[in-house]
């Protein structure tokens, strides 16, 4: 019988460490290519519930625009923040956000005030600063020979033009509570932050000349709808500068933009010439917020020659036997610098009129004047010529005529471009105008996101600004729970008393289970 060969048991270890240190160096090897590849191709998530710490798209395309990506010398950002601010954390995202998507044309540092008192004072002695609050500083100047510290006309010190500055306190607003105490209400810390590096970018504002001596706007208080026309506009680097048309023969040079808001005065025939004057030369820009139904007959007729006549209705409807004269449209498709809010809903609250747009009329192209609709309401508005004259034995004005009425399609907003406006050699040559047959937007109590939206990407393409354009940053609010005084007592005794005591009997379970 041949011998049996034993099948030999013992393991082959030379065999095994192989495998074992292969096994090491190809994870090893794994992981450092996905953190290769991670660190060339970073990916940064929002995963907070209304993406607080996601830009606006409007502050993206500003960012992305040439007055940023052609900069030769990035941004200077410097961060004078506490740690203990209870702030710090949400604007040192957002700084660093602003700096990442800039693509290395924004560069920021962080100073603690408390922690780094050498750097904080190096810094402050640069700039001239006295530091008494939190602070983000913008530095764009040009270039780093042009002096940090300019003298104003007056002799007084001041900083250059293309350095900004956003104190801590003027990204907050505060309201008053029931207890009469000052509590934060809402964050405005990007809206701050994009208006404060556009003001460093151009170096100053552009300026609107307000025609005062023909406006009815309310203006009285802080919440009033011309401080608030003037804060939206401000945080678009676009300040209103209130004057008397009346006297004037010319627009001044320095001026970017007229403002005509809620007009209820004549424009007489030599204060027309002046306007017509200014919208035939190059860079005119107006815009116009009309009342319902109270256009001044010579504007009127300056419109009607440029395609927008401001028809005397106004615009209602009928639901349930019930008359609205909120409008409700949507936002007209191919429109530029309405890209992002294109068909989306434009509500508006308050009276409304209805715009004549003579879109594409032959007469209109000779002159190289196009005029095209911005808003368009729904279908079963129309715009009614007998609003408020109807009696208790004469409903007729709250039902629609077809003879007197005016059918759909209605129009809330419309532009006109003068020039060539579709060729982008000529585009900055053109002039531009916004009409808006509704006020009541400009209050802050009837104000929506998209009416914000619309005015701060109107104003921007008045004054040549389309990277601006785009959805605006929201707010952030603070929210309270509303506990009683008995609830916010049971709940320091849980988390005080009952919680530990649930931990400590758990524990000895578990060792007594062990001993066991």
């Amino acid at each position: 019988m041949p011998e049996t060969h034993r099948r030999n048991s013992r393991p082959n270890r030379f065999g095994i460490g192989f495998l074992s240190l292969l096994q090491i160096f190809l994870f090893l090897a794994a992981v450092i290519f996905i953190n290769y590849l991670a660190s060339q191709n970073p990916v940064r998530r929002d995963y907070s519930r209304t993406a607080d710490y996601t830009l606006a798209s409007s502050t993206v395309n500003y960012l992305e625009s040439p007055e940023i990506t052609s900069r030769e010398n990035p941004v200077k950002w410097t961060l004078l923040f506490r740690r203990s601010s209870p702030f710090y954390e949400r604007v040192r995202a957002l700084a660093e956000e602003y700096e990442r998507i800039s693509n290395g044309k924004i560069k920021l540092e962080v100073i603690d005030p408390i922690r780094s008192p050498d750097r904080t004072q190096q810094f402050t002695a640069a700039y001239n600063l006295t530091l008494v609050r939190d602070l983000l500083l913008i530095d764009a100047r040009p270039n780093d020979d042009e002096t940090i510290v300019t003298d104003t006309t007056t002799g007084t010190p001041a900083l250059n033009p293309h350095i900004t500055i956003a104190l801590a306190d003027e990204m907050v607003t505060y309201a008053v509570d029931g207890k009469g105490e000052r509590r934060p209400n809402t964050f405005r810390g990007e809206d701050l932050l994009t208006a404060r590096l556009v003001e460093a970018i151009e170096g100053k504002p552009r300026n609107f000349l307000f025609l005062s001596d023909k406006s009815n706007i309310d203006a009285e208080g802080d919440d009033s709808p011309w401080s608030n026309l003037a804060a939206t506009l401000r945080y678009q680097n676009i300040q209103l500068l209130p004057a008397n048309l009346a006297g004037l023969t010319e627009i001044p040079e320095q001026i970017n933009g007229i403002a005509i808001i809620a007009p209820k005065y004549d424009f007489t025939t030599e204060e027309i010439k002046t306007l017509e004057t200014y919208w035939n030369q190059p860079r005119g820009a107006i815009l116009i917020l009309l009342n319902p139904g109270e256009c001044p007959p010579n504007l009127r007729i300056f419109l009607r020659s440029k395609g927008i006549t401001p028809r005397r209705d106004r615009i209602i409807t009928k639901t349930e036997n019930r008359l609205t004269t909120t409008a409700r449209g949507t936002f007209t498709q191919g429109i530029p610098f309405l890209e992002e809010l294109a068909g989306r809903s434009a509500v508006f609250e308050g009276a409304s009129s209805s715009l004549e747009v003579r879109e594409n009329a032959e007469d209109l192209a000779v002159k190289k004047l196009s005029p095209t609709p911005l808003i368009k309401l729904n279908p079963e508005y129309w715009g009614e010529i007998d609003f408020g004259k109807n009696t208790a034995e004469d409903k007729s004005g709250e039902t629609y005529d077809p003879v007197r009425d005016t059918p759909s399609p209605l129009y809330l907003a419309a532009a006109v471009t003068r020039g060539a406006g579709n060729d982008d050699r000529f585009a900055a040559d053109t002039s531009r105008m916004i009409v808006v047959s509704n006020t009541e937007f400009l209050d802050p109590d009837s104000q929506r996101a998209e009416n914000v939206d619309f005015l701060a990407s109107a104003a921007n393409w008045l004054v040549l600004r389309e990277s601006l354009t785009g959805l605006s940053p929201r707010t952030i609010g603070t929210y309270k729970l509303p506990l009683l005084e008995a609830q916010v007592s049971f709940i320091n005794r849980l988390n005080l008393f009952f919680a530990p005591l649930g931990f400590l009997i758990l524990g000895g379970i578990i060792f007594s289970t062990r001993r066991s």
